[in-house]
């Protein structure tokens, strides 16, 4: 929420603040103000930002820090030594004030009915009203509404007959005391700064993540809409199966149709439900939160009546018959009285219970053998509290799906034939139970324990209210969980209570029957709470979903972050009811519950972690108000979640975390770049530290040794990378593993150079991207390149993390350029990598190599291994090899004997030693004969050193032009200065001194600022570079000097012979680019030792010379020099 500051005015008898803003002191007349009238008032107004979700926004390190506050000059002295840096940094006064004054309303739903009830082309401003809500109105009643529900009055009664008190006790402490640890790590993470509306999703995403945030909220997402599923659902059952069961469109004419019948009735009037619940949310929110009040009275009013109606019991229990067959309970729809016969004007008759089970009404008629075999009796439905039944209530009774629900202290005579007994109106279990079901089933009915701080924006003191609102809505409801248990073990009789949906108290609510004053106060009040929960579920879960697409972590829900233009969701609430429709589809209360438990569940564990992870890493900004908290408390909660997960339904914990992972994996491949300083990064910052600090023990032993890769690029004038093919060079050499610092260098200062090193850096990540190069970027910033390359070969890296190997590109443009900076760059950045033990590969005609979208037909990698330098030249074709580029390639090793060596046991022995590498790859051993040096090696030199020594006259000529320029400058100013000394004969001697010194001092300067660039780039300067004052007759006679030193020179290039050293390394430079040609001209790719520059820099240029002639007419070339360690090694 954006926020101004407006000056306004208040003048005499003015009411209200009005919006004027206030006239310059130069306005037009009569706009003039008294300024004794004249009050200035800085009037706080808040705003929904442009995104209209009320959220403040994560790039600012101040909340609400808005542009609007830029263009105020800071007006005064007391602190003029920091107004330039006031825009970035402000005054610690405006701070504090914004911050005491933050406000956030709920997830988007106050903005809507603002919205709506401001629609019309003329609104009036509304005051902005503070939050007010306290703890109870605020935290503990939305907790408790949301937490009670459909499970308590229309489940707990059939758990607690399935399972028995002990374990019904059981399941209600597991899931109870989940919900209060997981509680307590909300109210940490909730109480560590200011929580926007957003609530668990907002609390995880931060602390967590966006990957973890996004997958979580999610999962939330998720279990918020089939919680409003299972609400239709529960709604749907009270309708047809305790209101009005004749409004069944599907009916059942046999007994073992009813189930099916009843699931197609739940799907038909669910979706109906559904639609309509979704037009009142569409159509007007504000009437949803309105209704909340009285949802919570209906289920406060219904647990009151239970209570009620427990006490009664123990001195007046109701009358409610159950009829029993033998020690089987029947089902009591279809008879009024529970007798076979009865005498009527003393004959004996039949009753409707005998049409049941008989054939026909007559006593001579075929019965069942069961009903002919036992009796009936009736027992009462509620004995009450004194009664005793609580003894027969403390162990369960499970059993598979048909089992009949049975009194095991009856006296019963069993049948023979049972094949029957579906068909007769016995009470039944609908589905197989089992412990771990009803855990599963239970766990939705303490949910809810979010709702206090999804509503934070409305409380006066969030931080307050929400740990002490959430454990008391916590510790209450499972008071009232626990004593229900206990209670209804107390009073209902076993068969009652398992008797799921009432069929043998006459189709009546088996909690509403325990209830005072009448059975109708608990089915009302539970359907009214079945509809205020559906309606509220399907009221969060799009604003939920809205807060995650508007967040943008999940690229493929950004549609879901539009709606209407109040900022309604559609979109997310179209979704909403889709996937809502499907738990309506399942028609099973029984079997949504479960779905929903996994994603609450899932939501919780990683509350817990979030909150433990934060206390073991002791962040910095790690400081909850909250303190009844412990990182061991997180963790059993955690480890609770997850038991509880796959105690309920290990296949359904399986898929929730399935989509938990996927969702996760999704985000960190495409999703957004968000920076919320989550726990993660401080994990993995912990974890990078410790293990570099481990790396940085010792140095790598050879069998782990790999290409940490340092990636030079070179930067075209607009700063896009020159050779991309380089990064995808360096991309399918690692194939993601290990190290990659790409790294540049632009010429410069940075304070001048800051803009332009940032644009580089983003175009070379961006580049980086496209190639699939996954590393570090660098660019930095020196007074040449030559030195940014030494440090970064110097500085890359950090601790043991750090690069060994250097790529580069070949200056290919070497000989065209009449500026020699570009290949003695080159040559001094093999020279320091040499001495910092790095190995460096040098890529030549790199334009030319393969993308990653490119597919290597049959080939070869050719590998000339001439001089062993640690045998960097036998693994980098195997790493190459593992990339679908090059996987076709075959791998071919020549290497070179000489007159003296024994070309055949050479070649025996290299193919043991590939052999013994793991290595497959075809060995030839190239003989080289020693032979005459040819007419054309000589010629060869000869054209080089001519070269070289023509270039240093062109370099003699350039300093000779520079200093004919300057001559004629100290011309011309000689003769002003003679005019100024004519017309000035009268003036001050001391001044025209003054005048002859500043010339002669801005002549000098003039000299050096000429040459500085030749200068800069000759390490040995000869006497001709000193820098002096020239006189005319002492630049006539110098300028005669070099000329006749210039013309002498170029006649000796004619008359010069090379150097005997120069020709013997072309000989071999020559001879060897013949043998490789010959063998390798249609490799895809060519490995070659990299000889090493010369000691004596003198010979710089002839080193660039040999290099080029030795690898004339190759396509693709790498050079490879070892960094002066083995990097391969025979043993395992």
């Amino acid at each position: 929420m954006s926020e101004r500051f407006v000056v306004v005015r208040v003048g005499q008898g003015d009411d209200g603040v009005k919006k004027d803003p206030v006239p310059d002191s130069g306005g037009a007349e009569g706009d003039s103000i008294d300024p004794q009238d004249y009050v200035p008032i800085l009037e706080y107004s808040r705003e929904p930002n442009r995104y209209g979700d009320g959220m403040p926004k994560e790039s600012s390190p101040f909340i609400n820090n808005t542009d609007h506050d830029k263009g105020n000059l800071y007006d005064g002295k007391n602190m003029a030594l920091f107004e330039e840096e006031m825009d970035s940094n402000p005054m610690v006064s405006s701070l504090l004030n914004k911050l005491a004054n933050y406000t956030n309303l709920t997830q988007g739903v106050k903005e809507h009915e603002e919205a709506d009830d401001d629609e019309g082309p003329a609104r009036s401003k509304k005051p902005v009203k503070s939050p007010a809500l306290g703890t109870l109105i605020g935290v503990y009643l939305p907790c408790l509404q949301n937490i009670l529900g459909v499970i308590l009055f229309l489940r707990l009664t059939w758990i607690v007959g399935t399972a028995g008190i002990m374990e019904s006790l059981a399941i209600v402490v597991m899931t109870c005391s989940c919900t209060m640890l997981t509680a307590i790590s909300m109210s940490a993470i909730a109480t560590n700064g200011v929580v926007p509306a957003g609530g668990s999703y907002y609390m995880i995403s931060r602390s967590l993540g966006p990957e973890f945030g996004g997958a979580v909220g999610l999962c939330f997402y998720l279990g918020t809409t089939f919680a409003g599923s299972m609400y239709i659902l529960g709604t749907i059952e009270i309708l047809l199966t305790y209101i009005v069961p004749s409004a069944a469109i599907f009916k059942a004419e046999k007994k073992e149709n009813e189930p099916e019948a009843l699931l197609n009735n739940m799907r038909v009037y669910g979706t109906c439900c559904l639609i309509l619940m979704s037009l009142v949310v569409f159509v007007g929110v504000k009437y949803v939160n309105k209704l909340a009040l009285v949802f919570l009275a209906c289920v406060i009013l219904s647990i009151l009546a239970i209570y009620a109606g427990v006490i009664k019991t123990a001195f007046d229990p109701p009358d409610f018959p159950i009829c029993l067959l033998g020690n089987r309970t029947l089902q009591n729809h279809n008879f009024d009285q529970c007798l076979k016969t009865m005498e009527v004007d003393n004959v004996t008759v039949t009753t409707k219970l005998w049409s049941l089970f008989c054939d026909s009404p007559d006593l001579n008629a075929t019965c069942n053998e069961y009903f002919t075999l036992n009796n009936v009796t009736v027992i009462q439905g509620i004995p009450g509290l004194t009664s005793g039944v609580i003894r027969d209530n403390i162990w369960g009774d499970y059993g598979p799906n048909g089992m009949l629900v049975e009194n095991k202290h009856q006296v019963s005579a069993p049948a023979a034939d049972t094949s029957q007994d579906i068909y007769m109106p016995y009470v039944a279990n609908d589905i197989t139970t089992f412990f771990t079901l009803l855990v599963g089933i239970y766990f939705p009915s303490v949910t809810g324990i979010m709702a206090g701080s999804n509503r934070s924006g409305d409380l006066r003191d969030a931080q307050k209210s929400i740990p002490i609102g959430t454990i008391m809505a916590i510790a209450t409801t499972t008071f009232i969980y626990i004593s229900s248990v206990i209670l209804f073990g107390a009073c209902i009789e076993g068969v009652v209570l398992r008797d799921k949906f009432g069929d043998s108290v006459k189709g009546n609510l088996v909690i509403g029957i325990l209830a005072w004053p009448s059975p109708w106060v608990i089915v009302i009040g539970s359907f009214f709470s079945c509809c205020g929960a559906g309606l509220q579920s399907l009221t969060g879960a799009p604003r939920l979903l809205q807060a995650i697409a508007r967040d943008g972590i999940v690229p493929f829900l950004q549609v879901f972050g539009h709606g209407k233009a109040n900022g309604e969701p559609t979109w997310a609430l179209l979704l909403t009811g889709g996937i809502c429709e499907i738990g309506i589809l399942i028609a099973s209360l029984d079997a949504v519950a479960p779905i929903l438990s996994m994603f609450f569940l899932m939501c919780y564990l990683f509350v817990n972690l979030a909150c433990a992870l934060q206390t073991l890493l002791c962040t910095p900004n790690w400081r909850p108000r909250f303190k009844f908290y412990h990182w061991a408390l997180s963790f059993l909660g955690a480890s609770l979640c997850v038991s509880l997960m796959f105690i309920s339904s290990w296949y359904y914990a399986l898929v929730a975390m399935l989509i938990a992972g996927c969702i996760y994996k999704y985000i960190e491949y495409r999703g957004a770049e968000k920076e919320w300083g989550d726990g993660i990064r401080g994990l993995s910052l912990n974890a990078a530290r410790y293990a570099l600090i481990r790396l940085e023990e010792a140095p790598p032993h050879t069998k782990n040794w790999r290409p940490q890769m340092l990636v030079l690029l070179n930067l075209e004038s607009d700063h896009t990378v020159k050779h991309p093919r380089l990064l995808s060079f360096c991309t399918q050499l690692k194939a993601g593993k290990g190290l990659t610092i790409v790294g540049s260098v632009l010429q410069g200062t940075y304070m001048t150079k800051e803009d332009e090193v940032k644009k580089a850096e983003q175009n070379v990540k961006s580049s980086m991207t496209t190639e699939r190069t996954k590393g570090f970027c660098h660019v930095v910033a020196s007074s040449n390149l030559r030195d940014g390359f030494s440090h970064l070969i110097q500085t890359a890296g950090l601790g043991g993390m750090k690069h060994n190997t250097v790529l580069m590109a070949w200056p290919g443009t070497w000989k065209q350029s009449n500026d020699p900076v570009s290949w003695k760059n080159f040559i001094e950045t093999v020279r320091e990598t040499t001495a910092a033990n790095q190995a460096l590969l040098v890529a030549k005609n790199v334009d030319s190599f393969p993308t990653n979208a490119d597919r290597l037909g049959e080939g070869a990698i050719d590998v000339w291994w001439i001089v062993h330098d640690g045998g960097l030249l036998m693994l980098l074709p195997f790493l190459l090899r593992q990339h679908k580029v090059w996987r076709k390639c075959k791998m071919r090793i020549f290497t070179v004997a000489n007159m003296d060596d024994n070309s055949i046991q050479m070649k025996k022995d290299l193919q043991m030693f590939l052999y013994h590498l793991r290595l497959d790859a075809e060995v030839e051993v190239v003989e080289m004969h020693d032979s005459d040096i040819s007419a054309f090696t000589y010629e060869k030199t000869l054209v080089m050193e001519q070269r070289s020594q023509m270039l240093k006259q062109m370099q003699l000529s350039r300093t000779e032009r520079e200093r004919e320029i300057q001559g004629i400058t100290d011309t011309s100013r000689s003769s002003i200065r003679r005019k100024n000394q004519t017309g000035a004969s009268g003036s001050d001697p001391s001044r025209q001194l003054e005048d002859t010194q500043e010339d002669e001092a801005q002549l000098i300067h003039d000299r050096n600022t000429a040459s500085h660039a030749a200068i800069n780039d000759k390490p040995d300067t000869g006497p001709d570079r000193i820098h002096m004052t020239w006189t005319k007759d002492k630049f006539l006679s110098e300028r005669n000097r070099n000329r006749s030193e210039a013309n002498m020179g170029v006649r000796d290039l004619f008359n010069m012979k090379p150097n005997q050293s120069n020709v013997r390394r072309m000989h071999t430079a020559v001879k060897l680019n013949e043998v490789v040609v010959n063998r390798s001209q249609g490799a895809h790719l060519v490995l070659l030792n990299m000889p090493g520059p010369p000691k004596n820099r003198g010979g710089d240029e002839n080193y660039m010379e040999f290099l080029e002639v030795l690898l004339e007419g190759l396509n693709r070339v790498l050079l490879v020099r070892g960094g002066g360690r083995e990097v391969i090694t025979i043993y395992s």
